[in-house]
């Protein structure tokens, strides 16, 4: 019996490290391996579905990468159907990754 509950202790410890190792694996991915975090701004200039690509004239990101017009990998290509050519955008990059994560359309003003 005492030999059992040992197994099963280990059994037990054993699930809950994989599920540990798990989750740290999935925050990895998130942060692009540790890499420092940058709010990106920018125009969106052309959609491309074909290519899966998002053609955005932005901003300098302080700290990432001077302001130019080039297309970037996006972490969630659904976004894609829902973004057009003159859409103001926001996203978040890491250093050394080139895609852009957690796209959001940036809502127009009402002038008035």
């Amino acid at each position: 019996m005492l030999a059992r509950l040992g197994l099963h202790k280990a059994v037990v410890a054993l699930v809950l490290a994989s599920a540990l190792l798990v989750t740290m694996g999935a925050e990895a991915r998130q942060s692009k391996g540790g890499g420092k975090e940058h709010q990106f701004r920018g125009k969106v200039e052309k959609v491309d579905l074909k290519t899966k690509l998002l053609t955005v004239n932005f901003e300098k990101v302080e700290g990432w990468m001077d302001g130019m017009t080039m297309p970037f990998k996006v972490d969630n290509p659904e976004v894609l159907t829902k973004i057009k050519a003159g859409d103001q955008i926001t996203a978040k990059v890491f250093d050394g990754d080139y895609t852009l994560h957690n796209v959001q359309v940036v809502p127009k003003e009402n002038k008035k």
